[in-house]
């Protein structure tokens, strides 16, 4: 039976949010310690979102983002990215805050995941075609020259730590669908027009609306 009980989730805040990442953190930290990890484990998660909306930045934060650190076996965690996780290889991904906020509030397991992928890669070249040039959102070279996300060191995931964070994915559980259900609807994504998992369709848009939204993902033109 999965550790986190969804009937007790509520929403609590928008994507990228203090209140929504440490949710996020504190959801996680329980799955985490309840598979009782090897101590042989290093392994850490970081999501860094970039041009958030100043709202999400009061108090002080740094970073719109969290991370999750599992070193020698034991687990931390907590809002804003953390340098010593950035040392421990792991999934790190950096991306602007309004290119995934919207979908990432969907509820999915495997193939929703695979599903919204593929309409992101549309999103996102349509969003290329429309300002005239590759790698719109500046993102970093990876080993081999190419833009990514991902950021180094990347490390896969311990097959304990995926069990642990997937458990019950496909019936509505795991990290994915907590956080997701942890998340309110924010503001900027009320007119526009998106798929059913909640991907924006940039080739939909008004020309306001597409100009409104690469500024929102914090694309020069």
């Amino acid at each position: 039976m999965p550790v986190i009980d969804m009937s007790t989730i509520k929403p609590v805040g928008e994507f990228g949010s203090k209140a929504w990442g440490e949710a996020c953190v504190e959801g996680a930290i329980k799955m985490l310690e309840a598979a009782n990890l090897p101590d042989s484990i290093n392994w850490a998660f970081s999501e860094d979102y970039t041009h958030p909306p100043a709202r999400l930045m009061e108090g002080g934060r740094t970073h719109a983002g969290y991370y999750l650190m599992v070193k020698d076996g034991k687990v931390s965690g907590g809002d804003s990215i953390l340098d010593e996780a950035l040392t421990i290889p792991g999934f790190h991904v950096t991306l602007p805050w309004g290119s995934i906020c919207n979908q990432s509030g969907a509820l999915y397991g495997q193939e929703g995941q695979r599903q919204r992928s593929a309409e992101e890669q549309v999103l996102f070249a349509a969003i290329s075609e429309y300002v005239g040039r590759e790698n719109p959102f500046g993102l970093p070279l990876n080993k081999d020259g190419n833009p990514s996300f991902m950021l180094e060191p990347v490390g896969p995931w311990p097959p304990e730590v995926g069990r642990a964070l997937g458990e019950g994915g496909e019936e509505g559980n795991g990290l994915h669908n907590i956080a997701a259900t942890l998340q309110t609807d924010s503001p900027e994504y009320a007119d526009l027009p998106v798929t059913a998992l909640r991907v924006p369709i940039f080739a939909d848009m008004t020309d306001q609306q597409k100009a409104d939204f690469v500024k929102l993902c914090g694309v020069e033109m």
